[in-house]
């Protein structure tokens, strides 16, 4: 499937194959098999298999929770999930009164799957022989159309071999379906949906109407199928299959020759009670489904769109062709995650951490949007601006959270889903021990700074003053009052502190012994606290005077707020020993050192160090231990030179043996429990001139997702902070390119083996060609109102002009 062999030509690198079927991997195959359009996504899972141990065909459609209430360890805990949504994809065929043709009761003489990414098609042939020896090929092809976001399609084949006579073909709407696809969430209640309506239409329409039990979210599913033999279309009335009230099928029955293709084409139209300017979510996907025409041109029509897709968003790798497939992948299923159908469409959702591709961390809404936008912001910025309004919306949510709390400002949920309010669970189960056991992990505050972050890069990158002024500058500066009344000023220092709170690491929770959770002085919480507290009185002085008062007046800001914002970002206390090592927290320095080579040659895999130590009756906290990189983050989000003035304004030393011993401190206590420590540490150790360390850790993060390195959580859902983060370490870290506020810098150091990087980026009005080869880069501007731009390379500065490519020594 994914050979890292220089002899595979360019076209495989566009596509995933699988020469063969094994059960073991369909999770995982269906989850990188997914696909979306930004409204809804459908897994890779055969159309023929009701989910089970080996499959499990999911739809989810963006922005669609719902809260269930479970009895658990002798407490009632609510959750709230992504909703697996009705199965549209249920489509299968059978000879005579033999049985129904599906890889798992069949005997398989030949499997092959592919994902082509270009198109955004998957495609499935195989050829199948039933208990009574009949033989019949099946192509399957199906899309999520990104041209018109309610319409998925299959186009399925069947051709007999070796018999003649009735075949009957059903299809079904399936919504007696449940959120089963994580393992270790089998003891919580998982059915969402209540029946509404079920029914036919027309000789080849079928209709599902059903909602969730506690949002009270109406979604719609109306499909056709229509059969085709020797190119003519069957007029076939079926029978009507209901069961129960969730469930609405048909079947028909045709008469097929041997060798004649007998071609059943679906669509489905989807729509919600969420939808803008819907009133009636079935009236609608009935309405579609009576225009849609044939496969064909469904697929002409989204291919179409892929490829102008493609045209912004692709970076071309010459010489590699495992990291250009690796990378096209994340790409792909970034592109699906979030598309430019989320502002058309005004859909009222974030950034899932594990996309639309599965149901891991219930499909909340985390942090990963700090690795992620900068795709979207260089490429289709509305892209960014519909997943930031999705976070303005909640605002609210997020003032009154603070205010419970005792906290003044916005205070962000570390997991968001339909209201903006904390959904992180409150009890969390260890697989190793079985036991349950307190979540804390809502203490990272850190989340909300993230959040002032994005928006901040969002006006850098684009500077998009109207956004900042209409949705930005509020949220900023009320995420910067949070910062401020976390911090608390002590006499006996000349410092402002903070406390019970959780970075980044999640391993450890509180100081051994204590019994408050969090801690004080989380370094990478604190810095970034001050840039928010900095960025937040940037952006007073940007705005206009009106918008000022207004803001200041609505989050009650006085002057006298600012003037103590400004001394925070003047005496925000970092714990820094006298080797220049960042103290994690207050007290990390005092905790016992653990042997990790000895647990790695005990267990092999020791990602999760914290349910290791804690199914030996152990604590992480009591450890130098990290999950992942905590204090290292800050080198990924802030240039060295931010670092350096932060710290200096702060009345701290920073320089570059600090960033090197720092690195070398942490890289050997972090045990990668997530998929993002591998992109931080990849990053810096690139930034360190460590090519060899950083060209193996770049590998480790393109293998996380196809390789499902972190041992069955890719079929739980792809790693979306990952694969944003891959792309960030190829376009900032080894081409180079940063955007700088007010100037374009490129400094490319490409892997030996890469011999050309091309793409193109969006810098505020004006779109640029970029061509980075080993001895020199070419630039073009391709779009915009500018017609120069200064660009400096390697230090020097260089005029590009419209019109023209600018080659440039490197």
């Amino acid at each position: 499937m994914f050979r890292k062999s220089d002899k595979e030509d360019k076209r495989s690198a566009w596509g995933l194959t699988y020469g063969n079927y094994k059960p073991a991997k369909e999770g995982l195959r269906e989850a990188l098999c997914t696909l979306a359009n930004g409204y809804f996504g459908t897994r890779g899972a055969a159309s023929e298999t009701p989910a089970s141990r080996i499959n499990y065909p999911a739809t989810y459609i963006a922005g669609v929770y719902n809260k269930l209430a479970t009895k658990i360890a002798g407490r009632k805990v609510l959750n709230e999930d992504m909703v697996n949504c009705p199965n549209w994809l249920c489509l299968s065929f059978k000879f005579g009164d033999g049985p129904w043709l599906t890889p798992v009761g069949c005997k398989i003489l030949s499997y092959e799957q592919g994902l082509d990414m270009k198109k955004g098609v998957l495609s499935r042939h195989m050829r199948l022989k039933d208990k009574n020896g009949r033989i019949a090929a099946i192509s399957e092809e199906r899309i999520v159309s990104m041209s018109s976001p309610h319409i998925g399609a299959i186009r399925y084949t069947l051709v007999s071999e070796n018999y003649e006579g009735p075949v009957t073909l059903r299809t079904a709407l399936d919504g007696d379906v449940r959120n089963s696809g994580v393992e270790r969430y089998g003891q919580l209640r998982n059915t969402h949906l209540e029946a509404l309506s079920a029914g036919t239409y027309g000789v080849n329409g079928i209709y599902l109407l059903v909602r969730t039990s506690q949002s009270r979210v109406v979604i719609a599913e109306a499909s056709r199928t229509r059969i085709f033999l020797a190119g003519r279309e069957e007029h076939v009335n079926g029978k009507t299959l209901l069961r129960q009230k969730k469930y609405i099928g048909r079947e028909f029955s045709v008469n097929v020759k041997r060798g004649q293709p007998c071609i059943a084409e679906k669509t489905v139209a989807i729509y919600t009670s969420r939808d803008r300017g819907v009133s009636d979510p079935l009236k609608a996907a009935m309405h579609d489904i009576k225009k849609t025409g044939r496969f064909g041109s469904l697929l002409e029509e989204h291919a179409e769109k892929m490829q102008r897709l493609w045209k912004e968003f692709d970076i071309e790798i010459d010489g590699d062709i495992f990291s250009q497939k690796a990378l096209r992948l994340h790409v792909f299923h970034l592109m699906q995650t979030a598309s430019d159908n989320n502002y058309r469409l005004d859909i009222d959702a974030g950034l899932p951490a594990r996309g639309l591709h599965g149901e891991a961390y219930r499909g909340h809404v985390f942090w990963d949007e700090m690795y992620v936008l900068h795709l979207y912001d260089l490429r289709l910025p509305d892209i960014s601006k519909a997943l930031l309004t999705y976070r303005y919306r909640r605002l609210e949510e997020a003032r009154r959270a603070a205010r419970r709390e005792g906290y003044r400002g916005a205070m962000l949920p570390w997991q968001s889903g339909s209201t903006g309010g904390e959904e992180t669970q409150t009890l969390h189960l260890n697989p190793l021990s079985g036991k349950w056991g307190p979540d804390h992990s809502h203490c990272q505050r850190h989340v909300s700074f993230a959040v002032a972050y994005n928006f901040w890069k969002h006006w850098e990158r684009t500077r998009d003053m109207d956004f900042l002024e209409g949705y930005g500058a509020e949220t900023i500066i009320a995420i910067a009052q949070f910062g401020a009344s976390l911090a608390k000023f002590s006499k006996d220092d000349g410092r402002y502190h903070t406390s019970g709170l959780m970075g980044p690491d999640e391993f450890h929770e509180k100081m051994p012994g204590a019994r408050k959770t969090g801690f004080r002085d989380n370094a990478y919480t604190n810095v970034l606290i001050v840039w928010t507290l900095m960025r937040g009185l940037e952006v007073m002085g940007m705005i206009s005077d009106a918008k000022r008062e207004e803001i200041m007046r609505k989050l009650r800001i006085t002057r006298k707020d600012a003037a103590r914002w400004d001394d925070i970002t003047r005496k925000m206390n970092v714990v820094i020993d006298e080797r220049g090592i960042i103290a994690q927290f207050d007290g990390y320095f005092s905790l016992k050192e653990l042997d990790l080579e000895a647990y790695r040659a005990k267990y092999d895999n020791i990602k999760r160090m914290d349910r290791i130590l804690k199914a030996e009756g152990k604590s992480p906290d009591k450890y130098k231990l990290a999950k992942q990189a905590d204090v290292l983050m800050l080198f990924y989000i802030f240039e060295p030179a931010e670092i350096k003035n932060i710290f200096a304004r702060l009345g701290y030393r920073f320089d570059r043996t600090m960033l090197k011993d720092n690195y070398d401190h942490y890289v050997k206590r972090t045990s990668h429990g997530s998929t993002l420590s591998k992109v931080v540490h990849c990053y810096i150790s690139h930034i360190l001139g460590r090519k060899k360390e950083a060209w193996e850790w770049y590998q480790s993060v393109l293998e996380s997702d196809i390789y499902d390195t972190q041992g069955g959580t890719t079929p739980e859902g792809i790693h979306a902070g990952v694969m944003g983060g891959s792309v960030y370490i190829t376009v900032k870290g080894f081409a180079g390119v940063h955007f700088m506020r007010d100037r374009i810098m490129i400094d490319p150091k490409l892997p030996r083996k890469w011999s050309r990087v091309r793409m193109n980026l969006r810098y505020r009005d004006s779109r640029i060609g970029i061509t980075i080869r080993p001895r020199y880069v070419e630039l073009s501007i391709l779009g915009g109102k500018r017609t120069e731009l200064t660009v400096f390379v390697n230090g020097k500065e260089h005029i590009i002009s419209k019109g023209a490519v600018c080659r440039i020594r490197s």
